[in-house]
């Protein structure tokens, strides 16, 4: 589990030392020795590595991390190039394509994101296979509220994609008046024709962001 080196350890270095972390270390630790975990171990703090805290235009939050083989890489919704693409993607880029015209991608690898400034952070950062949700409550939403702090802490214009009512529940954090935040029901396929489709989030936050002298997110993977 390698340490974040960037700039978010100027933000959030101390979580690491804190009694909750080292607890939620130790219970990694032995979860990772007994069971199949995702994603691998190297890759928990990839969106961070991905996506340094001075880069960030565009916080996109998921709930916790795919749960089949292969499919978790340490980015919401991101699977790597070459893996099925998981039916909420397939819906995210169907609103992509409505709402930017860009062609829906025959990869589900949303690294090119992360690269523009799209922060992919899930609130728990782990799982065990094949059993959705298994490691919330051991630490991981704590870490994460840090995280969201620090981005909302930013004195500059950023926008917050809350996809569904887990994504939502962060909204009183996001106390910020220089920051856009943009809520619609989870891109999965039960939720995504309730408003989730034709919610144009790509489009308005590029708007938000060049109105705010801030350029905008490519879109196009």
């Amino acid at each position: 589990m390698p340490k974040i080196t960037n700039d978010w350890l100027d933000a959030i270095g101390d979580e690491f030392e804190k009694p909750y972390y080292l607890d939620l270390r130790q219970f990694l630790i032995s979860e990772y020795r007994a069971r199949k975990i995702f994603p691998p171990a190297d890759d928990i703090f990839n969106a961070f590595h991905m996506t340094p805290l001075s880069r960030v235009k565009v916080l996109l939050l998921g709930q916790d991390p795919y749960h089949g083989d292969g499919q978790a890489h340490g980015a919401c919704f991101s699977v790597p190039a070459g893996i099925e693409i998981p039916p909420s993607l397939v819906n995210i880029y169907k609103e992509l394509r409505d709402d930017t015209g860009c062609p829906i991608p025959n990869h589900g690898s949303l690294k090119k994101w992360a690269d523009e400034g799209v922060l992919l952070l899930n609130t728990v950062l782990t799982v065990r296979a094949h059993q959705a949700n298994s490691h919330q409550g051991h630490g991981w939403e704590i870490f994460t509220d840090a995280i969201i702090e620090a981005v909302n802490a930013q004195d500059r214009p950023i926008v917050f994609f809350l996809w569904g009512r887990p994504a939502q529940s962060k909204r009183p954090m996001l106390t910020n008046p220089k920051h856009l935040v943009l809520e619609a029901p989870h891109p999965s396929p039960l939720s995504a024709s309730r408003g989730f489709f034709g919610c144009r989030h790509f489009s308005r936050a590029n708007e938000f962001l060049e109105s705010s002298g801030v350029s905008p997110i490519d879109w196009q993977l």
